[in-house]
This record gives C-alpha cells, structure tokens and sequence, in this order.
C-alpha cells in the first residue's frame, strides 16, 4: 500500500464530497471509511511505474476517482440510515456514476474550512492536520503528547463546528471562489500552518516536515507571494535542524552551531522561493521573516552575518505587525549590530512581561559584561521558560556566569 499517495490523495477526495453537497463531518467519516477498503483491496507494495490493480488484480486506473466513488457510496449509506433521510433525498436520489473526476481543485477550500475563524487555533491544527494531512487521530494524539480520546473529541467538536460552512454558505456570501480568496482567509491559513511547524518534532511525527509538505501542496493550488514566503521560512529554519541539538540532548544557540551540518539543498530552494516571492513586490510579514532566516543562512560564520540589514527587515516586520515579539527579536538585532547597550536601550522601550524579554536583557546584559545581572537574569528567564530544551540551556547560562563571577570577582566589568 503506497501511504504517501494515499494521503496525497485525501483532500482532494473530502473536498469532492463537500462540494457534492456532504457536510464536513459526514464526508470526513466516509473518506476514512474509504481509506479502510482501500488498504483492504489495494495491493501492498505496487512496483515503480507499475499500473495500480488492486489484490483482485483490478487495473485502478484513477486512485483518485476510486476513492471518490468509494467514500461517496460510504457516505450514501450513512445517509440512507441516518434519521434525518428525508431531508437529505436530494443527495441521495441520484448517485454520480464511476469514472473520472473532474479537474476541479478543491484543495484550497479545504484549507480555508479547517482554518475556519470560529475554532481555536489548537482545533484549527488538528482538524487540518487530519483533514489535510491525513493523519489518523493516534498520530496528532502522540505528537501533542495528549490522549487519543481527547484528541478525538477535538477533532470531532472541529468538524461539527464547520459542518455548515461548506461550498453552500459560500455561494451565499458571494460565490465559493470569491470568498475563499480573500487575503485574510489566506494568512489565517498561513497562521495554521505556521503553528503546526512550530510544533516541532515530538512524538513519532514530524511536525515541521509534515508543514512543510502541506504548504508544499496549498502553494500548488494558491498563487501567492505570502504562501511562498512561509515555505521559504520553513525550509531556511529546517535546513539547520540537524545542528540544533548536541550529542548530549542540550540546545544549541544559533551562534555555536556547526554551519557544516546546515542542509544547503534545503536553503537554496528556500532562497530561490524567496527571492521569487519578493521580486513581485507584495512584501508580508512571512517574506521578511524568510529574508531574515535567509540572512543567517548566507552567513558562513556567525561574526560574518549582516546584522545591519537584519535591522532592517526587522523595522519592515515593525511595520507589517507591530508585534511586541517582532520588536523583541529586533532589540537582539540592535544589539549585535550597534552594540548591546543599543540593544537594552530597544529593550527597554518594552514589556518587561513579554515572553522571553528575560532571556535577550540577559543576553545583552552578558554582552556588556554585566555578567551579575545577566546571571541573575538567565535563572529568571529558566524559571519562566516552558520549553525543557530551552530552561536547561538557560540554567546552564546561569551556572557558567556564576562560576565565571566567584572564580574571578573582576570579571563583572562593564564593557
């Protein structure tokens, strides 16, 4: 059984049954079902090249098409059991006969139901990563480190939420096409996917890759600047994901890791999507992420990186978002290219509460050569971090700075 296609195949199948006129919650339930007889009938390992049969030796020529006529069916059957037949017999009057299926991408639309405003984000992750990505309900379990049965009644409250915002109240607001164009339906899909990456690598599944191959596939069906710039800022973040942890399990910081082991194949598609993206001059906020992520990359040392226009996709950002959290990473930038006192005067224009303001005043602290606050800070910032990864490598900050200032009480002067 070829897996991959299996769930390549997936959101054009659920998006076929929506458009027909299932509700999201009924389709998804048949495509499942589908998928089951599929792993039933196909054959275990077809060969390369080789025309799909299934066990009976049945030629498939449209996995596609089999898949839609298969879950329709299944869906049809539901239905016919269901006690509210009556009100569905326009469904069921008539069941599409086999064959092809049409060209019609509805991959798109899927994306914008799953990313719908009315779930919460984490629901908005779930739901996309098993509508979209295929994923069965253990495999999202094991990767938020929560149980299956919670994960399914999350799944499951997702898919009643968006069971009436199919294609139907799409043409009602205007026409399916128009509404799920509109550049605030597509960085709420963005957003989605860009927390889905941020998940990292727990569980048995990858997260950021599984990310990335899904932006992959909304960038085949959606020409925009934007969706090209999270894929380029995905693939510049996981090019250096080999060099991030140390033999021993602790974090390595971006300045200290072994550049050899960065995935170059992986960073020069990242650029060349970027430099794509940005040549059509419709600059968002993922583009001059990338082109800071690109920046680092370019740099064959860390003391070689150009700080200085770091800066300055940093004020872009600014402008785009003015995010306290942008800001927060520019005083870092500041820091290094105008020199740490530059960076705590940029700090110190911010929230002290921010999520790991700590962390860069000590950072910038230590830069100085504050080396008692910067101590005092980086056991604070330990103390606040939720990360496990990241409280470690900032209690082992502090602990260095400590012994640094009791074996040379003089090493605490300011530069």
């Amino acid at each position: 059984m070829d897996e991959a296609l299996l769930r390549s195949l997936i959101p054009g199948v659920l998006a076929v049954l929506v458009r027909r006129g299932a509700d999201f919650a009924a389709a998804e339930d048949a495509v499942q079902d589908a998928l089951v007889e599929a792993v039933r009938v196909w054959p275990a390992d077809p060969s390369p090249g080789s025309r799909l049969r299934s066990s009976r030796g049945d030629p498939i020529r449209d996995p596609k098409g089999w898949l839609v006529t298969v879950a329709w069916r299944k869906f049809l059957d539901a239905t016919r059991a269901d006690t509210a037949r009556r009100r569905r017999e326009d469904l069921v009057d008539e069941e599409p006969a086999p064959g092809p299926v049409p060209a019609v991408d509805d991959t798109l639309q899927l994306y914008f139901l799953c990313a719908h405003p009315s779930l919460s984000p984490s629901s908005a992750v779930a739901l996309t990563l098993r509508a979209v990505g295929g994923l069965t309900t253990r495999q999202i379990a094991e990767a938020y480190l929560v149980p299956e049965a919670t994960m399914a009644q999350r799944i499951s409250r997702a898919k009643r939420t968006v069971s009436g915002l199919g294609p139907s109240s799409a043409r009602t607001a205007g026409g399916a096409r128009g509404r799920f164009d509109r550049p605030g339906d597509v960085a709420t899909v963005l957003r989605v996917l860009y927390l889905v990456f941020n998940e990292g690598y727990s569980g048995d599944l990858d997260l950021a890759a599984e990310a990335i191959r899904l932006t992959r596939q909304l960038a085949a069906a959606i020409d925009h600047p934007e969706v090209a710039g999270l894929l380029a800022l995905m693939l510049l973040h996981h090019a250096r994901r080999a060099a991030r942890i140390a033999p021993d399990g602790s974090l390595v910081p971006l300045a200290e890791q072994d550049r050899g082991r960065w995935d170059t194949a992986a960073i020069a598609e990242g650029v060349e999507i970027l430099q794509a993206a940005l040549a059509r001059d419709r600059l968002g906020e993922f583009q001059a992420q990338a082109a800071v992520a690109a920046l680092h990359a370019d740099a064959p040392t860390a003391e070689e990186t150009d700080w200085v226009q770091i800066v300055e996709w940093y004020d872009e950002l600014v402008r785009l978002t003015d995010s306290p959290v942008v800001r927060l990473n520019r005083a870092v930038a500041v820091g290094e290219a105008d020199g740490p006192r530059a960076g705590l005067a940029a700090l110190a224009e911010l929230d002290g509460s921010l999520p790991r303001y700590a962390a860069v005043a000590a950072y910038l602290h230590e830069r100085a050569g504050d080396l008692t606050t910067a101590a005092r800070l980086y056991a604070e910032a330990a103390r606040k971090a939720t990360d496990v990864l990241e409280r470690d490598h900032l209690t082992r900050r502090a602990a260095r700075l400590n012994t640094r200032l009791h074996e040379r009480p003089d090493a605490d002067r300011p530069r």
